[in-house]
């Protein structure tokens, strides 16, 4: 199995439990502080991952250049507007809405990449992308829209817009990351990824760190209080990371996140076996979809 593959599944796992963990930090922390935490505590795991890679792999640092700052840079910010656009969906009380429209990003950035850096894929790959978005899409509104008229009604409501900037932003922090790590001279994919992810991950604590001392700076010892909490979520937020920059130094943006939607799989996981929910037939449907469309998009890489 290619590596970007490995890493991608790796990936979706991490960013769900981390996404789990992150719930404990609701209550005890702003939203722009629990955003803070990932970056934060996330530093120095990206140092150790990349420590260790050094030892036991073996290679040499890169050299950074101007236009590689540069890419870290976009790509940091676009995370964080990303996030923002998404949460700003939520307050429109368009949960599902948001969601489902920020899974738009693999499409967006497809089609992105098809302009402007002149990438294509094969047919297969096309049709995967599309299927497992639209599983995603149908998982995130089942039961919540009752015909195409009120899909097509949820698309002009104003958590489907900021949904789909959210996706826009996420396809853009993708791409610059790929590009990021595309610039360095180094050799070795990974370890590019792995030094990248430290990068960026300092330049977005300063970026949001920044942003909550002008605004919150009431909320920086609870940053502290909490590091039993915060650390896990940092330590998994970096393991995801880690995982995803990995798949972008192999692959396409577009192809890596078609399968990284096998997230939405592990989420159903999670709430069946570790919640005891039950399964709906709709969640069914829709996580075969979107395991189709990881299909498709394997075989057509």
């Amino acid at each position: 199995m290619p590596i970007w593959v490995v890493a991608t599944l790796l990936a979706g796992l991490f960013q769900t439990w981390r996404t789990a963990l992150q719930q404990k930090l609701r209550g005890q922390l702003s939203v722009n502080a629990a955003a803070v935490v990932r970056y934060l505590y996330g530093v120095p795991v990206g140092m150790l991952f990349v420590t260790l890679y050094l030892a036991l792999i073996g290679g040499s640092l890169s050299s950074p250049s101007w236009t590689y700052l540069l890419y870290c840079v976009l790509g940091g910010f676009g995370q964080i507007i990303g996030t923002n656009l998404l949460i700003m969906s939520f307050g429109h009380r368009g949960f599902a809405v948001g969601t489902a429209y920020s899974k738009t990003e693999a499409v967006q950035a497809a089609f992105i990449a098809l302009i402007f850096l002149g990438e294509s894929f094969h047919a297969l790959a096309w049709l995967g992308i599309a299927v497992s978005v639209g599983g995603t899409l149908y998982l995130s509104m089942a039961g919540r829209v009752a015909s195409l008229r009120d899909v097509l009604a949820a698309t002009v409501q104003p958590a489907a817009l900021l949904g789909l900037g959210a996706g826009l932003a996420f396809a853009l922090c993708a791409l610059a990351i790929r590009a990021a790590t595309q610039s360095l001279d180094g050799t070795d994919p990974t370890l590019r990824a792995l030094e990248t992810l430290v990068v960026i991950n300092m330049m977005q604590t300063l970026m949001q760190g920044s942003w909550l001392v002008a605004t919150e700076r009431s909320s920086i010892p609870a940053l502290f209080r909490t590091w039993r909490s915060s650390s896990q979520v940092g330590v998994l937020s970096a393991c995801g990371s880690a995982c995803w920059f990995t798949g972008f130094a192999y692959a396409p943006v577009a192809l890596v996140r078609a399968v990284g939607q096998i997230e939405i799989l592990f989420t159903l996981l999670f709430s069946r076996f570790f919640l005891h929910e039950r399964m709906k037939r709709s969640d069914i449907i829709g996580a075969l979809t979107v395991v189709a469309g990881v299909v498709l998009v394997l075989l057509g890489r």
